[in-house]
C-alpha cells in the first residue's frame, strides 16, 4: 500500500522535475533494464523494468507484473509502485516479487556506471541495460 508520505514525496519530486525529466541525462529514462539476479528454481525468468521517458515503469518480476513511477532529482530517487498483478504465482516467486517491490519502494539514491544502474537503499539493487 502506498503511504501518504510516499505520495507527498513523489508529488514534490515530480513538481520539481516538471518538464525537465530529460535534464537528468544520467538516469536511464527510456531504457529497459534487467535485475542482476539468478532465476528462481524452475524458471529462466529474471525481473526487468522498462523505464519510460517520464519515469513511468513497467515491471516484469519473477512471476507478477505491474506498473510504477520513478521520480528523480539529482541523485535522489523515489519509486512508487502502482497496481501489481498476482498472476496466480507459486508462493516462493510471489514472496520474491513482493520483496523486490518493497526493495524498489525503499530506494533513496542511485548511481550509474556505463550500462549498470544501482538503486541504493536498505537493499541495493543492480540493473543492467538490456541489449538487443
Amino acid at each position: 500500500m502506498i503511504s501518504v508520505k510516499q505520495i507527498a514525496w513523489a508529488v514534490a519530486a515530480l513538481w520539481l522535475l516538471a518538464g525537465s525529466a530529460r535534464a537528468q541525462e544520467g538516469f536511464p529514462f527510456g531504457t529497459e533494464m534487467t535485475l542482476e539476479a539468478l532465476p528462481q528454481a524452475g524458471s529462466k525468468r529474471i525481473p526487468n523494468i522498462e523505464i519510460g521517458d517520464h519515469g513511468e515503469v513497467v515491471l516484469e518480476l519473477w512471476c507478477k507484473g505491474g506498473k510504477g513511477q520513478f521520480s528523480v532529482a539529482g541523485n535522489t530517487v523515489i519509486f512508487v509502485p502502482g497496481q501489481i498483478e498476482d498472476r496466480n504465482c507459486p508462493p516462493a516467486r510471489a514472496q520474491a516479487d513482493d520483496e523486490l517491490v518493497a526493495a524498489l519502494s525503499s530506494v533513496e539514491t542511485w548511481k550509474r556506471q556505463g550500462d549498470m544502474l544501482t538503486l541504493i537503499g536498505p537493499k541495493p539493487l543492480r540493473f543492467r541495460t538490456t541489449g538487443n
